[in-house]
């Protein structure tokens, strides 16, 4: 989103016919890879796409995002769901997309497919959009734990779905964002939203064993849920993702030697000189080694940093690995 070639190309029409568009979302996919040396492209795609999948309508809202137009109100509104999605017929869209960019990236770099976990969702469809609170969402918890349970399972059987379609389409890792963790406490975390993170974990690999497809690598993310790093690292990926509130020596301890760890710097400290996004860099590599680590941000990129500042974010990752790992 900070880059002027993006913010150009996405002008051009809607929003979500950008993301049904595949040579858009290839474009769009390979844009930060001209610019920068990065190790990996993520698919351009939406979080969204899986609730139009189930029938309903998001429109993007310019200065508010993505709206549903009927959000999810009461228990019946469950029944305007469909229960039975097919995503090749629904998303396929996503599928020519990614294997149109696997083709363009050839080889380069390994291309990772991506969605949003139930609970986060399940957020979204309920609140209608973005939310401070959750409080309309998690309201649901608490009066209505059956139906909430009942729409979260048909989120995950779609999830896994889309997955395993993803991989079958090309992608060679997959990354599930629970972005709204950090609104459950740890009891509610533990019935709504881990059981279902676990649970399209185990789904996608067996599926992607049944079909003889890749057994590719498995990111899983969940903002501010640091009271559940223990669990989510016995959770069936290969790799934890870390928001920019944890240190790098707390998370390994909670997390064990056997898993990747993936983040964690504040986005923020890319509106910092750049001299300092280096010093912030190095500090980060010290802190988590450069084995089983993955260097990334703790969160996403905001509209208005400088692309010379992420372009000095990435040159300072391998700068210092290099370094960290000649020595």
């Amino acid at each position: 989103r900070s880059l002027a070639e993006f913010r150009e190309t996405r002008a051009a029409q809607d929003f979500f016919a950008t993301c049904r568009s595949p040579k858009l979302c290839c474009e769009l996919t390979l844009q930060p890879l001209r610019r920068f040396p990065l190790d990996a492209a993520i698919i351009f795609s939406d979080i969204l796409v899986v609730p139009q999948a189930l029938g309903m309508e998001v429109v993007m809202v310019p200065g508010k995002g993505p709206t549903f137009t009927e959000p999810l109100k009461e228990v019946e509104d469950l029944l305007k769901l469909r229960q039975k999605v097919d995503v090749t017929a629904e998303l396929g869209y996503v599928f020519q997309a990614i294997t149109l960019t696997r083709h363009s990236l050839e080889g380069r770099v390994p291309l990772i497919g991506f969605l949003r976990a139930p609970w986060t969702l399940m957020s979204y469809m309920i609140e209608g959009g973005g939310s401070t609170t959750m409080a309309k969402a998690k309201s649901w918890l608490y009066r209505h734990p059956e139906a909430s349970h009942r729409l979260l399972r048909l989120l995950a059987d779609v999830i896994t779905d889309y997955l395993v379609g993803q991989v079958a389409a090309g992608a060679q890792a997959l990354q599930l964002f629970e972005s709204h963790a950090g609104h459950l406490g740890p009891e509610q975390f533990q019935d709504f939203a881990l059981p279902y993170i676990r649970d399209i974990a185990q789904a996608v690999k067996s599926k992607l064993k049944e079909e003889a497809l890749p057994l590719v690598p498995m990111i899983i993310f969940a903002k501010d849920a640091h009271y559940a790093l223990r669990d989510l690292a016995h959770a069936g990926y290969e790799v934890v993702g870390l928001d920019w509130t944890i240190r790098p020596q707390e998370a390994r301890v909670q997390t064990g030697k056997d898993v990747t760890l993936q983040g964690n710097l504040d986005p923020c400290a890319l509106y910092a000189p750049k001299e300092k996004i280096g010093e912030l860099v190095k500090k980060m590599l010290e802190g988590f080694g450069t084995q089983r680590y993955i260097a990334n941000l703790g969160h996403g990129l905001y509209p208005d940093m400088s692309p010379e500042h992420v372009g000095a974010f990435v040159e300072a990752v391998h700068t210092h690995s290099r370094h960290i790992n000649k020595h």
